[in-house]
């Protein structure tokens, strides 16, 4: 078994020790690889569980948990056992032991407790021309692209390993550009960005134009199926309709020429047949994460079946403290502090909730006694009014998104914040009596603080663009 310790800034000989574990983890998925997520265990935050010579699971370490990228990399006739193992494993440790991401396979072989959380398309790439010509609108989109001049290469190699090339350059900022459009943070586990490592064995296509790289389409093996996952679907604000579906048409074209049995575009979260509490989850959670933009996405490229994606644990384990895990593994650094980042980046829920709030606050701020709360009741009335006005521009901002609007804003509730902190020291908290007085005063300076910095933090996002598709995760 390897659980090694590996911070932020690891150690040279820790360095080695992890290279040395995924040039092992490699040969074990060109023989048993077989879950479409398995190449993406090869990532830096994966630690391994081995289990002999020919089997391993790779599983990243929550406060709480081992959560395990899909199921063991082993035979088929073992992955009962060494799944067993890996959770008695877990236990010995004082952890729980999630697998996220299993498929039916192991589903019949491991008689583990399941939950399904969601649907994976696939496609037969020989059959991709037969497709083509029975979807009109996606003829159409291609033909647009190609009007517009994106042109689809394939990026070699050594394009990208060297940091210093420009391909990898041009790659890097579309990805940062990509990354700052989302309306949440940043999350880890399966559905970080990562492309570099292991080069030689990935497939990245580029959508180009002549102002420069608009999109991008990277491809990981699927070793035991003969297959790919077409697992990074990046696009620049910027780039043509129908940029998406070139990335896509060029790579069921090349696969199918070279003769591959398999293709997938992973994951489509909450989709499909879920429980009745995940399809709350997924109307409630669609503000901040487009689950049903995410699968309509992938169905116009009309897969010929979904696959169901299950999340697995040992049995009389709660179900919902395995999901807890999966999602505590996705945030990080936590998932208090993953909804943080996520509430500061400003979605554009925040904003609704930010407009909803200012509403009441202004009625109770009409209603307080002039003479106690205020210098003036001119003051009062002042504070009344810019309230007024900020509901009214949030109103308009929530209606149609304008980055001056939403500048000019931040300058006016940041001054707001000031201006409050200065009457809350020098008139209010002289005067303050108990501890209902002392909050009131404390969120009269620290909301439009908070407001100011999500504002801008929203301003800055959507310049990042917002006409990405759901990305294929």
């Amino acid at each position: 078994m390897s659980d090694k310790q590996r911070g932020a800034q690891p150690t040279t000989d820790q360095r080695a020790l992890h290279a040395a574990d995924q040039a092992r983890v490699l040969t074990l998925l060109r023989d048993y690889g077989w879950n479409a997520n398995s190449f993406q265990v090869l990532e830096p935050s994966f630690r391994y569980y081995f289990d002999g010579e020919d089997a391993c699971v790779a599983y990243v370490a929550t406060a709480g948990a081992w959560v395990a990228a899909g199921a063991p990399i082993a035979p088929p006739n073992r992955l009962n056992e060494v799944a067993r193992r890996f959770v008695a494993a877990a236990r010995s440790q004082g952890r729980r032991a999630v697998f996220f991401g299993t498929e039916q396979r192991f589903v019949e072989l491991a008689p583990f407790s399941t939950i399904m959380i969601g649907e994976q398309p696939e496609w037969r790439p020989a059959a991709w021309q037969e497709t083509l010509r029975g979807s009109r609108s996606l003829r159409e989109q291609l033909r647009r692209a190609r009007a517009k001049g994106v042109r689809i290469s394939a990026v070699q190699a050594h394009e990208i390993v060297d940091p210093e090339q420009p391909r990898r350059r041009a790659i890097e900022a579309l990805i940062a550009r990509w990354l700052g459009s989302r309306s949440m943070a940043p999350m880890g586990f399966l559905v970080r960005v990562h492309l570099f490592d292991f080069a030689e064995e990935r497939r990245i296509f580029v959508a180009e134009t002549d102002a420069g790289l608009c999109g991008l389409l990277g491809l990981i093996p699927v070793y035991a199926r003969d297959g790919w996952f077409l697992e990074d679907l990046l696009r620049a604000p910027e780039a043509p309709n129908g940029t998406s579906e070139l990335l896509i048409d060029r790579a069921l074209r090349e696969t199918a020429a070279d003769g591959c049995e398999y293709v997938t575009l992973g994951l489509a979260p909450l989709a499909g047949d879920v429980a009745g509490w995940l399809r709350t989850a997924r109307k409630l959670g669609g503000h901040l994460y487009d689950f049903s933009g995410l699968r309509t996405f992938k169905a116009k490229f009309v897969p010929y079946r979904w696959a169901p994606i299950y999340l697995s644990f040992p049995a009389g384990r709660s179900s919902y403290l395995a999901i807890y895990d999966s999602l505590a593994a996705f945030a990080q650094g936590g998932v208090l502090r993953f909804g943080i980042a996520t509430l500061l980046r400003g979605p554009d829920v925040v904003l609704r909730a930010l407009l909803l709030a200012l509403l009441p606050w202004t009625l109770a701020l009409a209603s307080l006694d002039a003479a106690h709360f205020f210098p003036a009741a001119a003051v009062k009335w002042a504070w009344v009014g810019l309230d007024v006005a900020l509901i009214a521009a949030l109103a308009w901002l929530n209606r149609r998104f304008r980055p001056g609007l939403a500048r000019l804003l931040t300058y006016v509730i940041a001054g707001d914040a000031l201006l409050s902190l200065v009457e809350a020291l020098f008139f209010n908290l002289p005067r303050a009596h108990g501890g209902v007085e002392l909050s009131a005063l404390a969120v009269a300076v620290l909301a439009p603080a908070l407001a100011a910095i999500v504002l801008e933090n929203a301003r800055r996002r959507r310049a990042s663009g917002t006409r990405n598709p759901p990305a294929p995760y």
